[in-house]
């Protein structure tokens, strides 16, 4: 079983913003890297998430509330609950692909791919024309 993962993105529905509404990730992220991200998987029919620096390993079912979270601002004690989420979530995968831009990869993304035990699974790539069945 296979999955792709994007990680997350300030640039949000602000709309949102200070509601309580709770909405999917599609509904959420505005960038055009993470819609570009999302249409290609819809397109293919491939299973993906976002890695939110609040929430983890957001799956497309799941509902969360908008929020604020600076990557160079998570604590060592929200970086470890990032792990454990991802590696709890993402277990019964036998590949994960991460979609990103190697020239704005964020540390805490490079770090957590190191450290997380999954790590033997997970494949970079930097072309939406990766993601495929």
């Amino acid at each position: 079983m296979k999955v792709y993962i994007t990680h997350c993105s300030a640039t949000k529905d602000d709309s949102l913003k200070g509601t309580e509404e709770k909405v999917t990730p599609d509904k959420l992220y505005t960038s055009e890297r993470i819609q570009a991200f999302m249409r290609r998987c819809k397109e293919k029919k491939v299973n993906w998430a976002i890695l939110s620096d609040l929430y983890g390993i957001w799956f497309p079912w799941e509902k969360h509330t908008w929020y604020d979270m600076d990557p160079n601002e998570v604590t060592q004690w929200q970086f470890l609950k990032l792990v454990g989420d991802f590696e709890n979530k993402l277990q019964d995968y036998d590949e994960i692909h991460f979609y990103h831009n190697p020239a704005r990869f964020h540390h805490l993304y490079q770090t957590l791919l190191q450290v997380a035990k999954p790590r033997g699974k997970v494949k970079l790539i930097s072309h939406i024309e990766d993601i495929n069945p």
